[in-house]
């Protein structure tokens, strides 16, 4: 720094303000010392400035799955999101979902020097009793039934299921049926719910879900079994990638979509559009999700206080980001008669 100085003709402090992004340069000052770290080769001492500020600027990021592509995308808004502001962001995959693994998991993103944690927890896990998050951690969790102990980010699970099977009655189906995510996750609980209740609501009998695990190929192992169901013309599949199988095996057994069957799915992947017929979906906005993760997580960090249950300096309770309905050509009216 003292180099850098005497090349810029500035003072220590003066290096010291540029390199850390502080006010009070001019602006010609700043492209001097600028010039004069380049030439030198001078870079900031990323851990003798964590040490004096006690600040690290790196997120930890806890997830158990990263085979969905929920996850996937959540984790990349939530990468993206943190470099805006200037952080970086450390992985840890946890296996097993118990509370050995979750403070394990806590432990060693401890050693690995963090300054708080988003936790994508897709499953029931927090309103169990025998796991919990670490008293004194700013914590921000996302995708979870986590309830008002913690601070949770989730999209409109409920909401998106309910456009996607008020879609479908609106074309004149029947009733709807439901390509279901597995039982453990909390955002296919949320949608099947949903599903149900828009059904009874309306005055429906909902048939009985078919069940899958967020993959095509239990995707196309359901939809083998609704296309021998004579009555159905309407599914609302619980993510894209099970539509994906659905579309298949529909058409393996010569179920026209959407002349025979119209299809919802949800999540507006990339390749949705793509499918064959392009998928009517919900829209899940991923990017907000991580945008307001890391916000939360900041805001608990410049709150200073820890908390007892992962609630921090910020207000526990769940941020809900909206989904919308995407509309392509895997719906359409049922046909009626010959």
């Amino acid at each position: 720094m003292a180099d850098v100085a005497r090349l810029a003709g500035v003072s220590s402090q003066t290096v010291s303000r540029v390199s850390n992004g502080f006010p009070g340069v001019t602006e010609e000052t700043r492209r001097e010392v600028l010039a004069a770290m380049r030439e030198l080769g001078y870079r900031p001492n990323s851990a003798a400035r964590a040490l004096r500020r006690g600040e690290f600027r790196t997120l930890g990021v806890i997830t158990f799955s990263l085979s969905t592509m929920g996850n996937i995308r959540t984790l990349e808004a939530i990468a993206t999101s943190a470099a805006g502001h200037g952080y970086a962001v450390t992985l840890l995959p946890v296996a097993v979902p118990t509370q050995d693994e979750v403070n394990g998991a806590f432990s060693r993103l401890g050693e690995l020097a963090v300054d708080a944690v988003i936790v994508i927890m897709e499953i029931h896990l927090l309103d169990a009793a025998t796991v919990s998050l670490p008293p004194g951690v700013q914590v921000v969790v996302a995708d979870s039934d986590a309830g008002d102990r913690y601070t949770v980010v989730d999209t409109d699970q409920a909401g998106g299921a309910r456009d996607a099977v008020r879609h479908l009655l609106g074309l004149g189906h029947d009733t709807v049926w439901h390509l279901a995510g597995p039982e453990d996750s909390f955002a296919a609980q949320r949608r099947a719910n949903a599903w149900r209740t828009t059904l009874t609501e309306a005055g429906r009998t909902p048939p009985p879900p078919v069940r899958g695990d967020w993959s095509a190929e239990s995707g196309y192992r359901a939809g083998l079994r609704l296309a021998d169901e004579p009555d159905c013309t309407a599914v609302f599949a619980a993510n894209d990638q099970m539509a994906l199988g659905l579309l298949r095996a529909l058409h393996e057994r010569g179920r026209r979509v959407p002349e025979d069957v119209s299809v919802v799915g949800f999540d507006d992947i990339p390749e949705s559009a793509s499918f064959l017929p392009p998928l009517t979906t919900i829209h899940q906005d991923f990017a907000e999700v991580g945008r307001l993760c890391v916000e939360g997580v900041l805001t608990k960090m410049r709150a200073g206080a820890g908390d007892g249950g992962g609630g921090g300096g910020g207000a526990c309770g769940t941020t809900l980001v909206p989904t919308r309905l995407v509309r392509r050509q895997s719906t359409a009216p049922p046909r009626r008669g010959s």
